[in-house]
């Protein structure tokens, strides 16, 4: 599903651009609050892309406690 055909407002980050972070960070798995960081949008709106990135199957995800989710890429394995 691209961007153009989702419903509500046009995203101000792609879902490339999030998936991009994942291919260039050094570490193979990231918080919803590293992801936030880098990104011009808030800690909610994060987690909702995230969520939906990893529900379409572009990335994998774990929740580790409480409301902290990390993710990786779906190629990768998670370590720690």
């Amino acid at each position: 599903m691209s961007d153009n055909s989702k419903p509500g407002r046009k995203p101000r980050v792609t879902d490339e651009e999030i998936l991009q972070l994942f291919q260039e960070s050094s570490d193979p798995v990231l918080s919803t609050d590293e992801v936030k960081e880098e990104l011009p949008i808030g800690r909610s709106a994060t987690y909702k892309r995230l969520s939906s990135l990893r529900e379409e199957g572009r990335l994998n995800g774990k929740q580790i406690g409480g409301k902290n989710t990390v993710y990786w890429l779906p190629d990768s394995e998670p370590t720690g």
